[in-house]
């Protein structure tokens, strides 16, 4: 009876079958392609300057207020000049003095020397009168030094704009004392803009492979794109003006610079966005990000054999801007096929196509 029972419910219970799935692949072969490289970046003035105050006094006019857009030598605050203008005023007099000083000086000496011509004062009085219009001499330089520090010193009691820009939080009030060395505020030129990002190393390696070296990339990089953080594009191109020239030990990364000008006044310092850049790159190996397994810090493919049987394999890649692509920058060679979709799902020795 049992073994009726058992034959029965093996001829009447389908038992499931062993499920194949087959991958799509790709064989790997060498291409030029352009593609848009993206790197998030900030945007500041590139004559973004501190206004700081040269000297101690009270605050006593504020001229412009917060975000004011400014030309160059416009007012921007006021210290109390008073002390400096008394100095100058004392410097002046004294410069005077001395100017009248000198100029007696020079009469006795003129008049000693006509009279030792003739015999009448000995030679130690003529040296002496010359000394003493030396001397004369030497206070007038001084006192026109005085002077102008004392004009320097009353021009800092007003502080102008130096660049055309917009005007950033002012810091004090009006009657605060301030201190020399204080920051007032900061004015954003904006004539042209400044976009700040970092290639990473495997980019810098990429482009120095590709251009011979970083100095390369400032003169024939094509303009780049900045991209709002909305999506929509700055209208006007921006060039590569600087490199940092060294890999910081911490990021791995060179900071690279972008100006972009600024004639209707767009950009504003702060503002974050993406830095687009189309590469041509040329004789590489491109892979879609699905053939792309990722396991901690190590990037890997699905290699397919003879037999195929899928075997790992450590790939250093680049991703482009696209969001869709990767070129392969190590770890695989021209003609190998490599799984191409659903690679995630794959294990090493898997069969992957029936």
């Amino acid at each position: 009876m049992l073994a009726v029972l058992v034959s029965c419910v093996s001829s009447c219970v389908k038992m499931p079958e062993e499920q194949h799935t087959s991958y799509e692949t790709v064989t790997l072969s060498r291409e030029t392609v352009t593609a848009p490289v993206e790197w998030s970046a900030a945007i500041r003035g590139k004559g973004d300057v501190s206004i700081v105050a040269r000297r101690t006094g009270t605050l006593e006019t504020i001229y412009v207020k917060d975000g004011a857009r400014v030309k160059a030598g416009d007012k921007l605050f006021a210290i109390d000049s008073r002390s400096a203008s008394n100095a100058l005023v004392h410097a002046r007099a004294d410069l005077q003095t001395a100017i009248a000083n000198r100029d007696n000086a020079r009469l006795e000496a003129e008049s000693n020397k006509e009279l030792a011509s003739k015999g009448i004062i000995s030679d130690y009085l003529l040296r002496k009168s010359e000394n003493g219009l030396q001397s004369a001499e030497a206070q007038v330089a001084q006192a026109e030094a005085a002077v102008r520090d004392a004009e320097l010193n009353l021009s800092y009691c007003t502080l102008t704009s130096p660049v055309d820009g917009l005007v950033g939080n002012i810091l004090p009030h009006v009657g605060d004392v301030i201190a020399e060395g204080t920051m007032l505020t900061r004015v954003a030129g904006v004539s042209e803009m400044e976009a700040q990002f970092s290639l990473t190393e495997s980019q810098v390696h990429a482009i120095v492979r590709e251009l011979g070296s970083l100095d390369e990339v400032m003169r024939i990089a094509p303009p780049l794109t900045f991209r709002f953080k909305d999506g929509s594009e700055y209208g006007v191109k921006g060039r590569v003006t600087s490199l940092s020239g060294m890999v910081d030990q911490a990021t791995g990364s060179v900071t690279c610079y972008v100006t972009f000008p600024n004639p209707q006044g767009e950009l504003f310092s702060g503002m974050q966005g993406t830095v687009v850049m189309p590469i041509e790159w040329k004789d590489v190996m491109l892979v879609p990000l699905t053939a792309v397994v990722r396991i901690q810090d190590k990037t890997m493919v699905y290699k397919v054999g003879p037999d195929s049987l899928a075997t790992g394999a450590l790939v250093e890649i680049e991703e482009l801007g696209d969001g869709k692509r990767a070129v392969i920058l190590s770890g695989a060679e021209a003609g190998e096929t490599i799984v191409a979709k659903g690679a995630a799902n794959v294990h090493e020795g898997q069969q992957v196509l029936f």
